[in-house]
């Protein structure tokens, strides 16, 4: 998916002043920075210490089966919160919040289509609307810097490079969907330490799904990836990839419903969740 399908915006690319201060914002800060357009950019590097979610809205209809895909594919989409349906509060992950319009940026689906992207879906979301929130890398991202390991897209205020696979997921119901990854590139031996720093966090993705091998899971040209900004690496690097959270907005894809909801990749919900392993 390349900027023809209206998902295509660089994590720093800027719209208007942005404060100074932002990367000390609180969790709460930051919602309250989306909730009043304040801050519409990507949230790789914001609130550090937290988990960070993806976020998918749908029909409640539709809600059992997309869990179920879900819980039957956990590596991609790991499950955090679920909200009655109509309720727009995540209350076991950021009592308070609003997801509706504490993200930075969504995207509208019809019929399974892009439709366009918007900063507040508060005139979109419907009385039976099921939120879910699903874990996303950006939550060891912290851990990794820590350890001294590059977080490219970070360092380049960029956002993380995303690639559509081969690999197929277990479908559930109308739901269906190949694997998305995203990609970090690191040398060998710190591509080793980040397998052991990630293989703990297992609700925000877990350990690498592959290194060095992006053949292996069907990506062609790294340069191209499907969602976010190309990457640039370093002599002597290789692509180390983690299974992505994104792979839910596929899903939605094969199912089709009339209306669906989903943060714009790279664009996450920032939760009071305190990320440990």
């Amino acid at each position: 998916m390349h900027s023809g399908d209206g998902l295509h915006r660089s994590a720093h690319q800027h719209n208007g002043d942005v404060q100074e201060n932002s990367l000390t914002w609180s969790p709460s800060q930051l919602r309250h920075a989306c909730r009043n357009q304040e801050w519409m950019l990507g949230t790789a590097g914001m609130a550090p210490g937290f988990v960070q979610t993806n976020f998918v809205a749908l029909p409640r209809a539709l809600a059992f089966e997309f869990i179920g895909f879900c819980i039957r594919n956990p590596r991609p989409c790991p499950v955090l919160d679920v909200t009655q349906p109509g309720n727009y509060e995540p209350c076991a992950t950021a009592p308070g919040a609003d997801l509706r319009s504490d993200l930075p940026s969504y995207v509208i689906y019809r019929n399974g289509e892009v439709a366009e992207r918007v900063e507040d879906i508060r005139k979109y979301w419907k009385d039976d609307f099921v939120g879910v929130l699903l874990g996303c890398s950006f939550t060891f991202e912290r851990a990794l810097q820590e350890a001294g390991l590059p977080v490219r897209h970070i360092d380049d205020q960029r956002t993380v490079p995303m690639y559509r696979t081969l690999v197929k997921c277990e479908p559930f119901g109308v739901f269906s969907a190949n694997l998305v990854v995203s990609m970090r590139p690191m040398t060998h031996e710190q591509a080793c330490r980040a397998y052991m720093i990630t293989s703990g966090y297992h609700l925000a993705h877990g350990a690498p799904v592959s290194i060095g091998n992006p053949e292996s899971l069907g990506i062609e040209r790294l340069d191209k990836p499907d969602f976010g900004d190309p990457p640039r690496l370093e002599p002597g690097e290789i692509p180390v990839f983690w299974a992505c959270g994104v792979t839910s907005q596929e899903a939605i894809r094969s199912a089709k419903p009339d209306i669906s909801i989903a943060h714009a990749p790279g664009h996450m919900f920032v939760t009071d969740l305190p990320s440990v392993s």
